[in-house]
């Protein structure tokens, strides 16, 4: 069964052009990643700081091999670098509802 991952960040004031763009240029390598299905990335309406990964994978060993990836390769460092909080890792069951 598959698993929704909501991964929220919060850019430093002055560097959400750079999120944005590091973002654009490293997701194409997520999402042709292993057991990844698909990755949203929603802005919020009222704190333009603040975007949000809505992705969808396989299984969450899935995601978490490519979490771990990312850190190998110091994807997530660059990234940590643009962020004023670390991000917040959620992740969503599917309910037959």
């Amino acid at each position: 069964m598959s698993v929704t991952v909501l991964l929220e960040v919060l850019s430093k004031p002055g560097s959400i052009d750079e999120l944005k763009q590091t973002l654009k240029a490293i997701l194409p390598d997520t999402r042709g990643y292993d057991g990844c299905i698909s990755v949203q990335v929603v802005l919020n309406q009222d704190d333009p700081l603040n975007l949000i990964l809505n992705e969808t994978w396989r299984s969450r060993a899935h995601y978490e091999k490519y979490f771990a990836w990312r850190a190998e390769t110091g994807g997530l460092e660059a990234l940590g670098n643009m962020l004023s909080a670390p991000p917040s890792i959620r992740y969503f069951d599917h309910q037959d509802i």
